[in-house]
């Protein structure tokens, strides 16, 4: 196993997702966020489903009915969709800082869910990172953006698409699974676009920054399938949230943010027990049993 290989590959795949939410914050701001959404969709699936096929994995199977999938596409695409919108509304280091809550509310969701037994430490770790959720939202500030919540509701759809991953048939690759997460996202954008009264037509830039975002996107779903097979996963996991310094860099060069204090010290709090929480788990799957592709850490963490 190649740790500093693997570490950097995830990092060029954190770049690759946090540079595709910069694409896509500036290009909802003059195309609707439904229309977005089905270009991504379309594009993101047509191209995973060549990969797929190319890998001998069938994405018309009865498997996409299995509750376990149908319960990870549910949350992929309410965690895609929101955290879409969501850098509609708040600024993208925001966006980036609350997202990093994901492993927290796995954890949680784990437990009150799936029956998973864990110790006084995690339970910590995770009440930690609650409260470091509130610190970066400070509901009781007059400075609270209630557009946050819309992230919040991102991290709790992707969390659902996690634990979905864990639980999933050990027959059906990721590969089948991200077809289909981006698949739904087209009827989905498209009920959104009815909503918001109808497309727009697209110039040459706006077409660009789409393909752009869809590249990216998938730049980063091929680095981060590559850092999970070349380092092992406890050692490279954990700089998947090199995400958020990218995400705090980018905002400040692209859309002129400043992170506050308070942000800053709330993000640190929910990436230090997202570590530690991550960190137990993976000495927990060390003592268990085989594990699927999926539960082992190969669906994108973005997501979008």
């Amino acid at each position: 196993m190649d740790n500093l290989r693997g570490a950097l590959l995830m990092i060029l795949a954190m770049l690759g997702f946090s540079a595709e939410d910069a694409f896509i914050k500036t290009i909802t701001q003059t195309v609707p966020l439904g229309q977005v959404l089905i270009y991504m969709g379309a594009a993101g699936g047509f191209l995973f489903a060549i990969l797929a096929n190319r890998a001998g994995y069938c994405i018309w199977s009865r498997a996409f009915f299995h509750p376990m999938i149908l319960f990870r596409n549910a949350g992929e695409v309410v965690g895609t969709s929101a955290f879409v919108m969501a850098l509609t509304l708040i600024p993208l280091s925001l966006a980036s800082a609350l997202l990093q809550a994901n492993p927290i509310f796995v954890a949680l969701g784990a437990i009150l869910f799936f029956g998973e037994r864990v110790g006084w430490r995690r339970w910590m770790a995770i009440g930690a990172g609650l409260a470091g959720v509130l610190i970066i939202l400070r509901p009781w500030a007059n400075a609270f953006d209630p557009g946050a919540v819309v992230a919040i509701i991102a991290a709790l759809g992707l969390s659902v698409r996690d634990l979905g991953s864990r639980h999933q048939p050990r027959s059906v690759h990721p590969l089948q699974t991200s077809t289909w997460g981006f698949m739904l996202l087209v009827p989905i954008g498209a009920v959104m676009l009815s909503i918001s009264g109808g497309a727009v037509r697209l110039n040459g830039t706006e077409m660009a920054m789409i393909a752009g975002a869809v590249a990216l996107a998938m730049i980063g779903y091929h680095a981060l399938t590559l850092a999970m097979q070349a380092g092992e996963v406890g050692v490279v996991t954990p700089f998947r949230y090199v995400r958020l310094v990218f995400g705090i860099l980018l905002g400040w060069a692209l859309f002129a943010e400043r992170p506050d204090a308070w942000m800053l010290i709330g993000a640190a709090i929910v990436v230090g027990a997202g570590l530690y929480t991550l960190i137990r788990e993976r000495r927990a799957m060390a003592r268990a049993p085989f594990q699927s592709p999926a539960a082992q850490g190969m669906t994108p963490p973005t997501d979008t």
